[in-house]
């Protein structure tokens, strides 16, 4: 039952931040630079911060954590944020060119196969005596190995789609449609995003041990993650204020509420994901499997809500039964790598 729990946890997490870039439609008279910069600070910032206290017991400091056993660890969980940050801002332009559908399908797909891997790897690297490489059977690299199936699946589903509409129906399903450009951006958020689940691996022990309730136990490195990713996404954005000469943006009090209203939704959206994923934890802890794929498995949730958001914002409107049915193969295909390493 526990496991059950855990895994309808990641579920509905998935479903919030698949749908957590919908409120962005709303925001108005903002460029992208701005809204992305203002829901960035509540869904890396604050949030995650609120959430990490969490992880604090009576008692104690959240700053307690901040110590020279813990150093090496928190800066690394930060570095691997800043990296995932670089994710964050080509994940938005993957959608730009792409679409919700296809965009997150392959970012989140290339995101979940690396980040499954890389985070034992490295780890190993740097902590040999910790044997992370264990966690790599041979049922997770399986799970892995049919993750990055389903994205060239997928990916042949966008490039039929590129090839039968016309540009006007390119542009009227996604305004700035471009696929070749798309799948390299898409295929690069992924593999940097990825690196969020690096960080969660080495920030694992950054907490109050026994005294820490074992579902809050991640966030204070999620937290860590957010923060350096939300240091990349800032320099970023307000570059792209001054060079774009949109400042102003912020001095538009008729939108202030409403934009405002939007970027803390989209922002509350994104980050129940990982604070789902930090819960569901809690009732998967028996299953060393599923502990390894718990980020897997929300990642290839997340493509297949997006999925079900592109079809409702109608972005793949005007194509062809095959390429819909070839869609839909290489979802069922993302969707059995995360759960197949557990029926072997």
């Amino acid at each position: 039952m526990n496991i059950l729990i855990g895994l309808l946890i990641i579920a509905a997490g998935a479903f919030c931040q698949s749908s957590s870039y919908v409120p962005i439609n709303k925001i108005k008279q903002w460029s992208w630079e701005s809204y992305w910069i203002v829901q960035g600070a509540f869904a890396w910032l604050i949030l995650p911060l609120l959430g990490a206290l969490l992880a604090v017991p009576e008692g104690h400091c959240l700053c307690e954590l901040v110590s020279s056993e813990n150093s090496f660890n928190i800066g690394m969980t930060i570095l691997f944020g800043v990296l995932w940050g670089v994710g964050g801002l080509t994940f938005g332009l993957s959608m730009r060119y792409l679409g919700v559908a296809l965009g997150q399908s392959i970012a989140l797909g290339t995101c979940a196969g690396l980040g499954t891997v890389m985070g034992p790897i490295l780890l190993n690297i740097f902590f040999p005596e910790q044997g992370a490489l264990a966690s790599l059977t041979t049922s997770v690299l399986l799970g892995v190995a049919v993750t990055l199936l389903g994205i060239a699946i997928i990916g042949i589903a966008g490039s039929m789609k590129a090839s039968t509409l016309s540009e006007e129906e390119k542009k009227a399903a996604v305004k700035d449609f471009n696929f070749p450009r798309g799948i390299v951006i898409a295929l690069l958020a992924g593999f940097m995003s990825g690196c969020f689940n690096v960080g969660l691996a080495f920030g694992e022990g950054i907490n109050f041990g026994e005294l820490t309730p074992e579902m809050f136990k991640t966030l204070p490195a999620t937290f860590l993650v957010t923060l350096g990713g939300f240091a990349t996404n800032a320099i970023y954005c307000f570059y792209q204020n001054h060079k774009n000469g949109t400042w102003s943006d912020y001095r538009k009090g008729n939108v202030w509420i409403n934009n405002l209203f939007f970027c803390v939704l989209a922002g509350a959206l994104w980050y129940s994901q990982f604070f789902g994923l930090s819960l569901a934890k809690g009732f998967l802890i028996e299953s060393d499997t599923l502990m390894t794929l718990s980020f897997c498995i929300l990642m290839a949730l997340n493509v297949t809500f997006s999925n079900v958001w592109g079809i409702i914002l109608k972005e793949w409107k005007g194509c062809s039964s095959l390429t819909i049915a070839v869609l839909i193969l290489g979802l069922v295909v993302l969707i059995a790598s995360s759960f197949l390493p557990q029926l072997i």
